[in-house]
């Protein structure tokens, strides 16, 4: 079966496809030669993966998926939250680098959580599937830490920082594997997968 993923992020991408042991088959925005940005504006995790989902299935009327996910650090009373991508300004301030931004927004964390002895955080996922004109959202969380400075070259985003309960590495320090068995987007394809077995 092939699911339409309403996205460009590669590492998204890969992340989920491993998650689905191949049962699927993904097709992200860059597949179908989509190449601008799809709006969100919504103020959470769940309005921006609606969004989404919403906007590639009236393009192309075929079951897909969304998914928007958000650090939310309990010191800063759940910010960056659903501003996470952007946290260290809007997506047209870094012409497109990527790279550049992310380190922007590390930056930004970690100087705000300078003298802050509570370094408790979560990442939430949240998914949102289309299918036939019905909506579904399914949601995972993962509870950890925030490390006082950077762990790890791999991943991507805010995983050198964030050390998972239970461990005493941070996201970017584990492979795709063992970041896959415990992690917030994990957890929350799991359940959409459980639920599409299940029809």
């Amino acid at each position: 079966m092939e699911l339409l993923f309403a996205s460009s992020n590669k590492h998204k991408i890969e992340e989920i496809q491993q998650c689905l042991h191949n049962m699927y088959s993904i097709k992200g925005l860059s597949d179908l030669g989509f190449t601008d940005e799809i709006p969100e504006d919504a103020t959470t995790l769940e309005g921006n993966a609606l969004l989404k989902a919403r906007f590639m299935y009236n393009r192309w009327g075929k079951a897909c998926f969304a998914d928007d996910t958000g650090l939310e650090v309990e010191a800063l009373n759940g910010k960056p939250g659903v501003y996470s991508a952007r946290y260290s300004g809007s997506l047209a301030d870094f012409s497109g680098n990527e790279k550049l931004r992310t380190q922007a927004n590390k930056d930004k964390l970690l100087l705000q959580l300078t003298d802050k002895e509570n370094r408790k955080a979560q990442f939430r996922t949240v998914i949102a599937y289309i299918e036939k004109n019905k909506e579904y959202l399914f949601e995972g969380i993962v509870t950890g830490t925030i490390a006082k400075q950077e762990l790890g070259e791999a991943g991507f985003g805010y995983d050198p920082l964030f050390i998972p309960d239970g461990y005493h590495t941070s996201f970017a320090q584990m492979t795709i594997e063992q970041k896959n068995r415990i992690s917030h987007r994990a957890r929350a394809t799991a359940k959409f997968i459980d639920w599409l077995k299940t029809r």
